[in-house]
């Protein structure tokens, strides 16, 4: 689809809906010219790339009760509550392999959203950052508090969602007027400051990191801003958006398989009740 974008979501365990939504598009052969993701988002993007159908489901719930794809013993040993080594290096270059040939072939135009520590701001990377440790990937869903910062070509990096967590912006500046959009919340969800227990600890975490924290504390008026104005391009005809059409029950952290698993397949049926409207978008 030439001139529209795709954007997608983070959203850690919510994003199986994304991956279910992905898999509709890859059953009809739907591609986009442009795809932009942040966190768990950029994270199915690349599967979807890559054509892999099945995949994302695979590693969101084949390793759930492995120690070393989350949970405290991680936390402990390497201050990540999630195994980043296990989740973006062994399991697309060993156990779940990610074809890499496909991906680099694709004519599609990707990018990755993290954010720089020591600004604040988002920063983002493409193809040609893409190395087989994923690193580019593992900076976009490195969550704070319960994540370290990744260093890549010189900076300091974590979750895209902190200063960029639905990049529509970034995506018609890019050249896409039009978009289907991906979101792992429900239709008016808007989201609520950080609390006052939560700021501490940010504050205390990341105080080298002034920019940082101010990103933090003010990340769901980014949010909110960028919920409004895609609600502006949905009436305006200039964007499709999926999002979950029954009440949310999984969480960030979610490890019901079944939960996970039945998410993944409301993100096809959402898909699929938006083909019509995602073939009006893109004038077909």
């Amino acid at each position: 689809m030439r001139n529209v974008g795709l954007v997608l979501e983070g959203g850690g365990m919510r994003g199986l809906y994304t991956a279910g939504a992905l898999e509709f598009f890859l059953d009809q052969g739907i591609e986009f010219s442009y795809v932009i993701g942040v966190s768990a988002g950029a994270c199915n993007a690349a599967s979807y790339i890559s054509r892999q159908k099945g995949r994302n489901k695979i590693v969101n719930t084949a390793f759930l009760k492995d120690w070393r794809f989350a949970g405290m013993r991680n936390f402990i040993i390497k201050g990540s509550l999630f195994g980043m080594d296990f989740i973006f290096d062994e399991i697309p270059n060993s156990l779940v392999p990610f074809d890499y040939d496909t991906f680099y072939k694709s004519p599609a135009k990707f990018k990755i959203v993290a954010t720089d520590c020591n600004t604040g701001m988002p920063v983002y990377f493409d193809k040609t950052d893409f190395d087989r440790q994923l690193t580019v990937l593992r900076a976009s869903s490195s969550l704070p508090l319960v994540s370290p910062m990744v260093n890549y070509r010189g900076l300091s990096l974590l979750d895209g969602g902190i200063a960029d967590p639905v990049p529509i912006h970034r995506a018609v500046s890019d050249g896409c007027p039009v978009n289907v959009i991906i979101l792992t919340r429900n239709r008016g969800y808007k989201k609520d400051p950080v609390r006052f227990p939560e700021t501490l600890l940010y504050r205390a975490k990341y105080r080298q990191y002034p920019q940082l924290v101010r990103a933090i504390m003010k990340k769901h008026i980014i949010y909110n801003e960028a919920m409004n104005y895609i609600e502006d391009l949905e009436q305006k005809g200039k964007a499709v958006v999926i999002r979950p059409t029954r009440k949310l029950t999984v969480g960030r952290y979610e490890k019901n398989v079944g939960r996970l698993l039945d998410l993944h397949g409301q993100g096809y049926e959402d898909a699929a009740a938006s083909f019509k409207s995602i073939q009006v978008l893109s004038g077909r």
